[in-house]
């Protein structure tokens, strides 16, 4: 019998999970109701508002890709800068690295595209030393 650990989750485990760490994420990043809804890919404000009072049992493969870049960004953030407070302010204190300009790594995330959430990831995946 294979082990359960080598099964994949149903995606709708992983919506209710991933969508319950990115509510509490963007709790402590402080970020408003339209900056979520960008992170999330730009659902409307009815579906975020019920996806906030209870995760659905299907997400898009999009909004599922998203929740893995992000939570991926807040694991990485969490390995790299062990003090909760400067873990937390990263994503809003401006950066001297190329990706981001002088900008804090938040307005790049918030061009709400893809590939900008995978650049960031790989970013912090690279100063992890995994790349």
């Amino acid at each position: 019998m294979p082990s359960p650990l080598a099964e994949p989750r149903p995606s709708h485990e992983l919506a209710g999970v991933g969508l319950r760490a990115f509510f509490r994420m963007a709790e402590l990043w402080g970020l408003g109701f339209e900056e979520q809804r960008i992170l999330l890919g730009s659902p409307s404000r009815a579906t975020l508002h019920r996806w906030r009072k209870a995760p659905p049992t299907g997400l898009s493969r999009d909004t599922l890709e998203r929740l893995s870049y992000l939570l991926g960004i807040w694991k990485a953030l969490k390995i790299l800068i062990p003090e909760a407070r400067q873990a937390l302010a990263w994503v809003q204190k401006p950066n001297g690295d190329p990706l981001f300009g002088g900008r804090p790594p938040l307005e790049r995330l918030l061009q709400g595209r893809m590939v900008d959430l995978a650049d960031v990831r790989r970013h912090l995946d690279a100063a992890r030393g995994i790349w």
